[in-house]
Protein backbone atom coordinates (compact mmCIF):
# COMPACT_ATOMS: atom_id res chain seq x y z
CA UNK A 1 0.00 0.00 0.00
CA UNK A 2 1.00 3.27 -0.59
CA UNK A 3 0.36 6.67 1.10
CA UNK A 4 0.37 9.96 -0.29
CA UNK A 5 -0.07 12.69 2.12
CA UNK A 6 -0.33 16.21 0.52
CA UNK A 7 -2.65 19.16 0.73
CA UNK A 8 -1.38 23.45 0.19
CA UNK A 9 1.63 24.67 1.71
CA UNK A 10 2.16 25.67 4.87
CA UNK A 11 -0.72 23.05 6.21
CA UNK A 12 0.85 20.99 7.92
CA UNK A 13 1.96 17.96 5.64
CA UNK A 14 6.11 17.33 7.01
CA UNK A 15 4.23 17.06 11.03
CA UNK A 16 1.33 14.61 9.55
CA UNK A 17 3.82 12.74 7.64
CA UNK A 18 6.06 12.02 10.77
CA UNK A 19 3.28 11.02 12.61
CA UNK A 20 2.17 8.53 9.72
CA UNK A 21 5.25 6.92 9.25
CA UNK A 22 5.56 6.06 12.45
CA UNK A 23 2.72 4.14 12.74
CA UNK A 24 3.09 2.51 9.89
CA UNK A 25 7.13 1.15 9.68
CA UNK A 26 6.82 3.63 6.50
CA UNK A 27 9.95 6.27 5.08
CA UNK A 28 8.70 9.35 3.18
CA UNK A 29 9.25 10.24 -0.17
CA UNK A 30 9.12 13.99 -1.03
CA UNK A 31 7.21 15.06 -4.34
CA UNK A 32 8.11 19.01 -3.65
CA UNK A 33 10.15 20.08 -6.31
CA UNK A 34 12.58 22.28 -5.21
CA UNK A 35 13.59 20.72 -2.05
CA UNK A 36 16.05 18.29 -4.50
CA UNK A 37 18.21 20.76 -3.92
CA UNK A 38 21.06 21.23 -1.89
CA UNK A 39 21.95 24.61 -0.70
CA UNK A 40 18.17 25.60 -0.64
CA UNK A 41 16.87 24.86 2.67
CA UNK A 42 15.15 27.79 4.07
CA UNK A 43 13.36 29.38 1.11
CA UNK A 44 11.86 25.58 0.44
CA UNK A 45 10.96 25.14 4.09
CA UNK A 46 12.95 22.13 3.45
CA UNK A 47 12.62 19.70 6.77
CA UNK A 48 15.33 20.09 9.77
CA UNK A 49 17.24 16.71 10.21
CA UNK A 50 16.29 16.85 13.73
CA UNK A 51 12.43 17.24 12.82
CA UNK A 52 12.75 13.76 10.63
CA UNK A 53 12.56 12.25 14.11
CA UNK A 54 14.74 9.21 12.49
CA UNK A 55 12.31 8.86 9.96
CA UNK A 56 14.30 8.20 6.56
CA UNK A 57 13.15 10.61 3.93
CA UNK A 58 14.02 10.43 0.03
CA UNK A 59 14.52 12.78 -2.88
CA UNK A 60 15.59 15.01 -0.32
CA UNK A 61 19.22 17.23 -0.86
CA UNK A 62 19.88 14.94 -4.17
CA UNK A 63 20.64 18.09 -6.88
CA UNK A 64 23.34 21.05 -6.99
CA UNK A 65 21.12 24.36 -7.84
CA UNK A 66 23.01 24.38 -11.38
CA UNK A 67 21.46 20.96 -12.54
CA UNK A 68 17.86 20.15 -14.07
CA UNK A 69 14.78 18.49 -12.67
CA UNK A 70 11.43 17.73 -13.94
CA UNK A 71 8.44 15.27 -13.51
CA UNK A 72 10.42 12.69 -15.75
CA UNK A 73 13.08 12.36 -12.90
CA UNK A 74 10.61 12.57 -10.56
CA UNK A 75 8.37 9.22 -11.51
CA UNK A 76 11.67 7.45 -12.46
CA UNK A 77 13.32 8.04 -8.91
CA UNK A 78 10.18 7.93 -7.24
CA UNK A 79 9.15 4.57 -8.27
CA UNK A 80 13.03 3.48 -7.91
CA UNK A 81 12.56 4.50 -3.57
CA UNK A 82 8.85 3.21 -3.44
CA UNK A 83 10.28 -0.40 -4.74
CA UNK A 84 13.49 -0.44 -2.59
CA UNK A 85 11.15 0.86 0.44
CA UNK A 86 8.90 -1.90 -0.37
CA UNK A 87 11.27 -4.23 -0.71
CA UNK A 88 12.13 -3.93 2.70
CA UNK A 89 8.86 -4.64 4.15
CA UNK A 90 8.12 -0.76 5.02
CA UNK A 91 5.39 1.30 3.42
CA UNK A 92 6.22 4.08 0.98
CA UNK A 93 4.53 7.70 2.02
CA UNK A 94 4.75 10.29 -0.65
CA UNK A 95 4.66 13.84 1.17
CA UNK A 96 4.72 16.77 -0.84
CA UNK A 97 2.81 19.63 -2.16
CA UNK A 98 3.94 19.04 -5.99
CA UNK A 99 0.47 17.56 -7.01
CA UNK A 100 1.39 16.70 -11.08
CA UNK A 101 4.03 15.07 -9.40
CA UNK A 102 2.09 12.87 -7.59
CA UNK A 103 -0.08 12.08 -10.33
CA UNK A 104 2.68 11.13 -12.68
CA UNK A 105 3.56 8.30 -10.29
CA UNK A 106 0.01 7.18 -8.73
CA UNK A 107 -1.44 7.54 -12.80
CA UNK A 108 1.52 6.10 -14.50
CA UNK A 109 1.64 8.99 -16.77
CA UNK A 110 3.27 8.63 -20.48
CA UNK A 111 6.00 11.19 -20.48
CA UNK A 112 7.39 10.08 -24.01
CA UNK A 113 8.55 13.45 -25.62
CA UNK A 114 7.38 13.99 -28.89
CA UNK A 115 11.12 14.74 -30.82
CA UNK A 116 12.61 18.13 -30.17
CA UNK A 117 12.91 21.14 -32.16
CA UNK A 118 15.79 22.94 -31.59
CA UNK A 119 14.84 26.06 -34.27
CA UNK A 120 11.39 26.38 -32.96
CA UNK A 121 13.14 26.16 -29.30
CA UNK A 122 15.83 28.87 -29.72
CA UNK A 123 13.32 31.54 -31.25
CA UNK A 124 10.81 30.77 -28.32
CA UNK A 125 13.97 31.35 -26.07
CA UNK A 126 14.88 34.80 -27.80
CA UNK A 127 11.26 35.93 -27.83
CA UNK A 128 11.09 35.52 -23.76
CA UNK A 129 14.73 37.36 -23.76
CA UNK A 130 13.28 40.21 -26.04
CA UNK A 131 10.05 40.59 -25.27
CA UNK A 132 9.61 38.91 -21.44
CA UNK A 133 7.81 35.78 -20.28
CA UNK A 134 4.52 37.94 -21.04
CA UNK A 135 4.95 37.33 -24.60
CA UNK A 136 5.76 34.05 -24.77
CA UNK A 137 2.75 33.21 -22.42
CA UNK A 138 0.16 35.41 -24.41
CA UNK A 139 1.41 32.81 -27.34
CA UNK A 140 0.36 29.76 -25.65
CA UNK A 141 -2.82 31.52 -24.26
CA UNK A 142 -3.87 31.78 -28.27
CA UNK A 143 -3.14 28.15 -28.98
CA UNK A 144 -3.86 26.10 -25.31
CA UNK A 145 -6.00 28.61 -23.14
CA UNK A 146 -6.09 25.77 -20.56
CA UNK A 147 -2.42 24.90 -20.45
CA UNK A 148 -1.63 28.90 -20.01
CA UNK A 149 -3.98 28.90 -17.10
CA UNK A 150 -2.32 26.18 -15.43
CA UNK A 151 1.17 27.78 -16.25
CA UNK A 152 2.71 30.54 -14.49
CA UNK A 153 3.37 33.30 -16.82
CA UNK A 154 7.44 33.05 -15.14
CA UNK A 155 7.60 29.49 -15.64
CA UNK A 156 9.41 29.90 -19.18
CA UNK A 157 10.57 26.45 -19.45
CA UNK A 158 7.20 25.12 -19.23
CA UNK A 159 5.32 27.24 -21.39
CA UNK A 160 8.09 26.77 -24.36
CA UNK A 161 7.66 23.23 -23.37
CA UNK A 162 3.73 23.08 -23.86
CA UNK A 163 4.35 25.54 -27.68
CA UNK A 164 6.76 23.05 -28.32
CA UNK A 165 4.27 20.04 -28.04
CA UNK A 166 1.54 22.27 -29.88
CA UNK A 167 3.59 22.75 -32.57
CA UNK A 168 5.11 19.06 -32.93
CA UNK A 169 1.77 16.81 -32.59
CA UNK A 170 -0.53 19.33 -33.59
CA UNK A 171 -2.10 18.37 -29.76
CA UNK A 172 -3.00 20.87 -27.10
CA UNK A 173 -1.22 19.43 -24.11
CA UNK A 174 -3.86 20.27 -22.38
CA UNK A 175 -6.02 17.65 -23.57
CA UNK A 176 -2.68 15.05 -23.27
CA UNK A 177 -2.73 15.67 -19.70
CA UNK A 178 -6.39 15.89 -19.31
CA UNK A 179 -6.35 12.10 -20.91
CA UNK A 180 -3.35 10.82 -18.90
CA UNK A 181 -5.24 12.49 -15.58
CA UNK A 182 -8.15 9.85 -16.53
CA UNK A 183 -6.12 6.78 -16.66
CA UNK A 184 -6.64 4.58 -13.92
CA UNK A 185 -3.22 3.14 -11.81
CA UNK A 186 -2.30 -0.52 -11.23
CA UNK A 187 -1.08 0.63 -7.88
CA UNK A 188 -2.64 0.14 -4.57
CA UNK A 189 -2.75 3.71 -2.95
CA UNK A 190 -4.07 5.81 -0.39
CA UNK A 191 -4.30 9.49 -1.27
CA UNK A 192 -4.82 12.08 1.85
CA UNK A 193 -5.05 15.92 0.55
CA UNK A 194 -4.87 17.88 3.95
CA UNK A 195 -6.87 21.50 4.15
CA UNK A 196 -7.46 23.98 6.55
CA UNK A 197 -9.69 27.69 6.68
CA UNK A 198 -8.37 29.66 3.78
CA UNK A 199 -7.55 32.23 6.26
CA UNK A 200 -6.09 30.38 8.75
CA UNK A 201 -3.56 28.96 5.83
CA UNK A 202 -2.95 32.62 4.65
CA UNK A 203 -1.89 33.22 8.21
CA UNK A 204 0.29 29.89 8.46
CA UNK A 205 2.00 30.99 5.20
CA UNK A 206 3.02 34.90 5.83
CA UNK A 207 4.09 33.74 9.41
CA UNK A 208 6.34 30.99 7.45
CA UNK A 209 7.86 33.61 5.10
CA UNK A 210 8.41 36.11 8.37
CA UNK A 211 9.91 33.00 10.04
CA UNK A 212 12.19 32.62 6.28
CA UNK A 213 13.66 36.13 6.37
CA UNK A 214 14.53 35.51 10.40
CA UNK A 215 16.24 32.26 9.41
CA UNK A 216 18.68 33.75 7.19
CA UNK A 217 16.91 33.51 3.36
CA UNK A 218 18.72 36.76 2.38
CA UNK A 219 21.90 35.29 2.73
CA UNK A 220 21.42 32.03 1.47
CA UNK A 221 20.32 33.67 -1.56
CA UNK A 222 23.07 35.56 -1.63
CA UNK A 223 24.99 32.33 -1.41
CA UNK A 224 23.06 30.51 -4.07
CA UNK A 225 24.01 33.48 -6.68
CA UNK A 226 27.29 33.10 -5.87
CA UNK A 227 26.88 29.68 -7.29
CA UNK A 228 26.82 30.84 -10.65
CA UNK A 229 22.91 30.10 -10.67
CA UNK A 230 21.41 32.00 -13.93
CA UNK A 231 17.44 33.23 -14.25
CA UNK A 232 16.24 30.00 -16.72
CA UNK A 233 17.45 27.44 -14.57
CA UNK A 234 14.76 24.95 -12.76
CA UNK A 235 16.00 26.26 -9.48
CA UNK A 236 15.47 29.65 -9.67
CA UNK A 237 11.98 29.12 -10.97
CA UNK A 238 10.73 28.20 -7.22
CA UNK A 239 8.64 30.54 -5.16
CA UNK A 240 10.96 32.46 -2.47
CA UNK A 241 13.91 32.30 -5.06
CA UNK A 242 12.50 33.91 -8.06
CA UNK A 243 11.20 36.45 -6.44
CA UNK A 244 15.21 37.48 -5.66
CA UNK A 245 15.82 36.99 -9.31
CA UNK A 246 13.17 39.34 -10.92
CA UNK A 247 14.30 42.40 -8.06
CA UNK A 248 17.34 41.80 -9.43
CA UNK A 249 16.37 41.16 -13.45
CA UNK A 250 14.60 44.74 -12.48
CA UNK A 251 17.93 46.76 -12.09
CA UNK A 252 19.85 45.13 -14.26
CA UNK A 253 18.68 42.40 -17.20
CA UNK A 254 21.92 41.15 -17.86
CA UNK A 255 24.65 41.13 -15.09
CA UNK A 256 25.54 38.57 -13.21
CA UNK A 257 22.74 37.34 -10.70
CA UNK A 258 25.35 38.14 -7.19
CA UNK A 259 26.59 41.17 -8.63
CA UNK A 260 23.08 43.07 -8.68
CA UNK A 261 22.56 41.18 -5.81
CA UNK A 262 24.66 43.52 -3.52
CA UNK A 263 22.81 46.22 -4.73
CA UNK A 264 19.62 45.78 -3.60
CA UNK A 265 18.85 47.90 -0.36
CA UNK A 266 16.33 46.72 2.67
CA UNK A 267 13.51 48.33 0.99
CA UNK A 268 14.07 46.18 -1.94
CA UNK A 269 14.20 42.84 0.34
CA UNK A 270 10.69 44.22 2.40
CA UNK A 271 9.29 44.50 -1.32
CA UNK A 272 10.33 41.00 -1.70
CA UNK A 273 9.08 39.16 1.22
CA UNK A 274 5.45 40.56 0.57
CA UNK A 275 6.44 39.35 -3.08
CA UNK A 276 6.78 36.13 -1.30
CA UNK A 277 3.91 36.02 0.63
CA UNK A 278 1.59 37.17 -2.32
CA UNK A 279 3.17 34.19 -4.37
CA UNK A 280 3.02 31.43 -1.94
CA UNK A 281 -0.44 32.45 -1.12
CA UNK A 282 -1.81 32.50 -5.11
CA UNK A 283 0.38 28.94 -5.04
CA UNK A 284 -1.69 27.19 -2.44
CA UNK A 285 -4.92 28.39 -4.28
CA UNK A 286 -3.90 26.64 -7.30
CA UNK A 287 -3.08 23.69 -5.37
CA UNK A 288 -6.18 23.18 -4.01
CA UNK A 289 -7.55 23.77 -7.62
CA UNK A 290 -5.54 21.04 -8.37
CA UNK A 291 -6.11 18.36 -5.72
CA UNK A 292 -10.45 19.12 -6.20
CA UNK A 293 -10.19 17.27 -9.40
CA UNK A 294 -8.06 14.87 -8.96
CA UNK A 295 -9.86 11.10 -8.39
CA UNK A 296 -10.25 9.18 -5.64
CA UNK A 297 -9.12 11.83 -2.79
CA UNK A 298 -9.83 11.58 1.29
CA UNK A 299 -10.02 15.31 2.64
CA UNK A 300 -8.98 15.53 5.82
CA UNK A 301 -9.84 19.16 7.49
CA UNK A 302 -7.55 20.30 10.53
Amino acid sequence: MLIVITGPTAVGKTKRSIELAHEMNGEIISADSMQVYKHMDIGTAKIKKEEMEGVPHHLIDILEPTEEFNVFKFKELCNECIRDIESRGKTPIIAGGTGFYIQAVLKDVDFTEAETDFKYRAELEALAENEGAGALHRLLSEVDPEAAKEIHENNIKRTIRALEYYKLTGEKISEHNQTQRMKKSGIDYKYYVLNMDRSKLYERINLRVDLMREEGLIDEVSKIFEMGVTDGMTSMQGIGYKEFVEACRMKDESAPLSEIYSQLSGKDFDDIFEKIKIDTRHFAKRQLTWFRREEDVIWIEH
